[in-house]
Formats: C-alpha cells, structure tokens, sequence
C-alpha cells in the first residue's frame, strides 16, 4: 500500500508537474512544428499510411489561408478563439453546422481526440485560450492548413493541392483553393476535383468570401 499512499499524497505534485510539461509543449508548437495528432496516427494505423507534407505559411498561396478563414471563421482576426456570434448562428440553423472556431479545431485537432463529448469539448475549451495566448494568429493558420484533412488518408493542404489538383500550396488558383475550402467540413463525403452541385455554390461563395475579408481587413492578422 505504500506506493498508493505515496501516490495519493503526491497526486497534485504529478498534476501541477503534467500540466506544466503540458503547458511548455503548447508553447513550445508556437514556433516548433507540432507533434502528430490523435486522429492522423489512428487514420494512419487504419489505412496503413497517409498522405502529408508539412508546409510553411510562406509556401501556401494567400488565397487558401483567405478562403479556409472564409469558410470556416470568417472572425477569425476579431475574437480570442471562441466566436459567439458563431455559435448562435449554429444553434439558430438547427446545428446543423458547427460553431467552432479555427483555433478551437486546432486544439482539437493537435492535442486531443476526435469524437462528440463533454470531456473533449472541457478540455478543448480550455486548451484554445493557451493556443491563442502563445501562438499568432498567422501560426494558428499554418497549422490548421496543415493538419486539417482533405480527404481518407490525406492531412494539410500541401497534400490536399497535389492530391486533387496535382499542383503544389502555393500555386492554387483563387478557385482551387475555394473547392479545397469547401469541402473542409465533410473530407469524406466530398471532392475538390469532382465537385457536386453543393460543393460548387458552397465554392463560389467562399471565393466571395475570401475576396470580402481580403478588402475589409479581415485577414490582417495573418497576411502579414
């Protein structure tokens, strides 16, 4: 019984000492490239490997990053990582979107699991305050551009770009990088290069989108 005693005694000191080493990886990625999440080794143990090129933001075409906060957080320069507005819209439309920000889906995507849950969405809320108070927006992006996924067994856009398009990040058109864009959401269920008639209006209204917060100032923290 001595090591449970010890244990329990103890039990703060190994939660203030993880929570600490927690702390110094989340700011350690503000400038480190981050370790492999959850979800990409699990894809990658199912499907026997995957595909994915990690890309600076330098090497990704302006218009992607403008056209991924279009369509996902088009207050993504304006808010702390929680978007409220967003949120009531989602509650408004039947939640039949979701109402999380790019650096919630970040959090999520680099530190913790996928899967609907109290516990994941607890430690989410939490872990995107840290991400927004250590990383710049313009890192939050790069991340988000390359580890979200674009279809089974392929993660970041470097990978996306070749695999539908066979063109590298940074010479997306302004219309290849608002299918990528469109179908951000759904990566199974939709295609960049034969999009149906949703992902195509979807398209269209991203390219609008982005060309709309390109004029009004919203992609100036990230375009910098």
């Amino acid at each position: 019984m001595r090591p449970l005693r010890w244990l329990v005694k103890h039990a703060w000191h190994l939660v203030l000492i993880l929570l600490l080493v927690f702390l110094g990886a989340v700011a350690v990625h503000g400038v480190v490239r981050p370790w492999t999440g959850i979800y990409m080794i699990t894809e990658e143990q199912r499907l026997g490997g995957i595909e994915r090129d990690w890309v600076p933001m330098e090497e990704i075409a302006p218009v992607m990053a403008r056209s991924a906060v279009a369509a996902e957080d088009a207050n993504f320069c304006l808010h702390w990582g929680v978007d409220m507005s967003a949120i009531r819209d989602a509650i408004a439309d039947g939640a039949r979107r979701g109402g999380s920000t790019i650096s919630q889906q970040v959090a999520k995507n680099v530190y913790l699991w996928h899967g609907r849950s109290y516990v994941r969405k607890a430690f989410e809320t939490v872990l995107t305050p840290l991400v927004e108070l250590f990383w710049s927006k313009r890192r939050i992006l790069e991340v988000y551009l390359n580890v979200a996924e674009f279809d089974e067994g392929v993660f970041g856009v470097e990978a996306g770009a070749r695999h539908y398009f066979g063109v590298s990040a940074a010479d997306l058109t302004p219309r290849q990088a608002a299918l990528l864009a469109a179908i951000l959401p759904s990566p199974q269920s939709r295609s960049a290069a034969h999009p149906g008639e949703y992902t195509r209006r979807r398209a269209s209204q991203i390219q609008d989108g982005a060309a709309t917060i390109e004029r009004d100032g919203r992609a100036a923290c990230f375009e910098t």
